[in-house]
């Protein structure tokens, strides 16, 4: 999960308008057969707890991740990063990253 920091909303309190801090958290999930969100991971917050929720999700005539990837490894724009003066780095430059809060 990512956290994407906070925000004030206006929410309302016993019938009055009122402003509340609200923060993001980024994570992934899928939909059941039963139109039920199930999250990849856990929450990071305790609960029970009242949550907004919104729902980003690819439309049908939108391309995928997979060809996204694949247009832009195969778009003439970037055959610049093939010639050998781009290649400035090596397996022995910099240091392994290793996200382990993903």
């Amino acid at each position: 999960h990512h956290v994407l920091g906070y925000n004030w909303v206006m929410i309302q309190a016993h019938g009055k308008p009122m402003r509340a801090p609200m923060t993001a958290v980024e994570l992934t999930g899928t939909i059941d057969d039963q139109q039920h969100l199930r999250l990849d991971a856990p929450l990071p917050l305790v609960g029970p707890a009242r949550v907004k929720v919104i729902v980003l999700y690819p439309l049908d005539d939108e391309p995928g991740e997979a060809e996204w990837l694949y247009a832009a490894a195969h778009n003439p724009a970037f055959a610049f990063l093939h010639e050998p003066q781009e290649d400035i780095y090596t397996l022995d430059d910099g240091q392994p990253f290793n996200d382990d809060q993903a």
